[in-house]
C-alpha cells in the first residue's frame, strides 16, 4: 500500500472541504466533493468509487490496488497475445481490451490476476516477476471522474480457451493476437486507453524475450 506524501495531502485538504455520498449501490457509487476554486470560491466537484465508506482515496491517501490489468502472451506461441473483445454497456459497443478484473478484500493482485484470467478467458496464467518494482505498483486511471487504481501484472497464458466462468452479465470473445492483427485492432477497432499502449509494447516486443519493455 502506498501513501501521498504529506506535501500531496495539505494541497487535498486546501483543495476541498468536505465529502457527501450521493448512491448507495453495491459496487460502485457517487461522490460529491466540496471543492474550492483558487479563488476561494466553492463548487461541487463528483466522482465515482468502488471503495467503502472512510476507505476512499480521497479520505485516507493510500494509493491501493483495486483491479488488476492482464497482459498475458500466449506461451505456446509468444508471438501472440491474449486479448478479449467485450461488450461494455456505458458506451453500447464492444471493446477491445486486455482481460481485467476487480481484487477481492485481502487479495494480491498477481493472485487476482491469476482468478480473473481463469474466469474471463478459462485460460491459465503463469506470472512473470523479473521486473522493475516501480512497475508492479498501482496507477491511477480515469482520475478525473473515480479514484480507481490498477496493477498490471505480466505473465504467460496457457490452457484451452473457455467461457465457461464467464457471467451472465458478460458477453466476452477471447482473441489470440498477433502482431498483424494487434495493428489492425489499433487502427480500426474501439480499444481501451490502457490496452492500447500496452499492444504498442507487444508489436515491438521480441517473441523470444517477450518482456524486455519492463526494463526501465
Amino acid at each position: 500500500m502506498y501513501r501521498m506524501n504529506v506535501y500531496t495531502e495539505k494541497m487535498n485538504r486546501a483543495h476541498a472541504e468536505g465529502l457527501k455520498k450521493q448512491t448507495n449501490n453495491r459496487f460502485l457509487n457517487m461522490y460529491e466533493i466540496d471543492a474550492v476554486q483558487r479563488n476561494g470560491e466553492h463548487f461541487p466537484y463528483y466522482f465515482a468509487s468502488r471503495r467503502k465508506d472512510g476507505d476512499l482515496m480521497f479520505e485516507t491517501g493510500e494509493l491501493r490496488a483495486d483491479g488488476v490489468v492482464i497482459y498475458p502472451v500466449y506461451r505456446l506461441e509468444p508471438e501472440k497475445l491474449v486479448l478479449i473483445r467485450q461488450f461494455r454497456y456505458p458506451v453500447n459497443q464492444y471493446i477491445y481490451e486486455l482481460p481485467a478484473g476487480l481484487v477481492d478484500a485481502g487479495e494480491e493482485p498477481v493472485a487476482a490476476a491469476i482468478r480473473e484470467l481463469k474466469e474471463e478467458t478459462g485460460l491459465d496464467f503463469i506470472p512473470f516477476t523479473d521486473y522493475d518494482e516501480a512497475l508492479k505498483r498501482p496507477f491511477i486511471q480515469s482520475q478525473g471522474m473515480a479514484d480507481e487504481c490498477d496493477v498490471t501484472v505480466f505473465g504467460y497464458a496457457e490452457g484451452k480457451v473457455s467461457s465457461a466462468a464467464n457471467e451472465d452479465a458478460e458477453d466476452i470473445q477471447v482473441i489470440l493476437a498477433d502482431k498483424t492483427e494487434v495493428k489492425r485492432i489499433l487502427r480500426e477497432e474501439w480499444v481501451s486507453i490502457r490496452a492500447a499502449y500496452l499492444l504498442t509494447a507487444f508489436i515491438k516486443s521480441d517473441p523470444e524475450n517477450p518482456f524486455e519493455f519492463l526494463s526501465i
